[in-house]
């Protein structure tokens, strides 16, 4: 039997953890309405299936398909990149599955779910969209996690040609680090991930932002613009570190069909990315493929779109002219 004095020890401990969860829950809801109201959709929504998927397109020409990397969405690309290309490319931006104002595949959406969709799931929904949309034999570039993207887009739906900046294509060694180890998991997805959506300070973002473009600086007005707050929303963040932590398994099986790719493929990778190193993925992505061309860039860091933008559109200009 419970003592009187036990069960109201009880009582007040479910109260504070309801009192704690009332609060989380409360600045999540608030920080969401901020991000939202902050950084609101760019383009349109074209539904696939019963979800919807967010692209901004622009621009007139030969269609170029865009994929965001990790804790991104289309803004990244927005920032001036698009402007670069779209005098002579029909240019489409997809926000990924979870991230920015995509949808999550609901299958994999519960709270303490630590599955995910891989690669060449988000390529099948962005190349359903694509479709909808009236795209056809798109290049198609991937930058960082969206280069998995754009690979599983290469092996599964014949585009005309891809480009990877600083892609992340190939198994690598070891872990991810404390963050992704512990956000990844269903418990970690589940206590830790609201935590930070309501508390994380802006201090942190823009040491991340830093960490990501290191050892460049990024563009001046890009932490304002390419809106940090989406991707703390409580569902985005947990997306977002489920994707990540089950990469690698879709990578090792993505890379035993590189070897059987045809079309043009252009590689782009700074030899300072500490993010997504040019030794373990671009270096044997070119071997991988015959006819591939890695361009190296000296001292360049994990953003080379932002940072050497002429370089990337090259890469894209070289495709093009390959896929002819």
């Amino acid at each position: 039997m419970i003592s009187k004095k036990s069960a109201l020890s009880v009582s007040f401990l479910l109260l504070a953890a309801a009192g704690c969860r009332t609060v989380v829950d409360h600045r999540i809801d608030t920080r969401t309405a901020e991000a939202r109201e902050a950084y609101p959709p760019l383009g349109s929504f074209v539904p696939v299936g019963e979800r919807q998927v967010h692209y901004v397109q622009t621009g007139s020409g030969r269609d170029l398909v865009l994929i965001h990397g990790a804790s991104g969405n289309v803004r990244d690309w927005t920032f001036d990149f698009v402007d670069r290309v779209s005098d002579r490319y029909r240019v489409t931006v997809f926000d990924r599955p979870g991230l920015g104002y995509t949808d999550p595949d609901p299958a994999y959406a519960g709270t303490f779910d630590a599955r995910a969709e891989g690669p060449e799931e988000q390529a099948a929904l962005l190349h359903a969209a694509a479709e909808r949309i009236g795209i056809s034999n798109p290049i198609v570039v991937g930058h960082s996690f969206g280069g998995s993207v754009a690979m599983a887009w290469a092996l599964n739906h014949d585009p005309a040609a891809v480009v990877i900046l600083s892609g992340a294509t190939q198994p690598w060694p070891g872990g991810l680090g404390p963050l992704y180890t512990l956000t990844g998991t269903s418990l970690g997805g589940a206590a830790v991930v609201p935590l930070i959506s309501a508390f994380v300070p802006r201090g942190l973002v823009k040491r991340a932002i830093a960490s990501v473009f290191a050892p460049q600086e990024a563009p001046e007005g890009y932490e304002d613009y390419v809106g940090a707050g989406l991707t703390l929303r409580a569902s985005s963040f947990r997306s977002n570190a489920q994707q990540v932590k089950t990469l690698r398994p879709h990578l090792v099986k993505m890379s035993r069909r590189y070897s059987n790719l045809s079309l043009p493929v252009e590689i782009v990778h700074g030899t300072a990315d500490e993010v997504v190193p040019i030794d373990i993925h671009s270096e044997r992505l070119v071997e991988q493929i015959a006819g591939a061309h890695l361009e190296r860039l000296d001292g360049v860091g994990h953003m080379p779109h932002h940072v050497m933008p002429d370089a990337a559109v090259a890469a894209i200009d070289r495709a093009a002219a390959r896929a002819e």
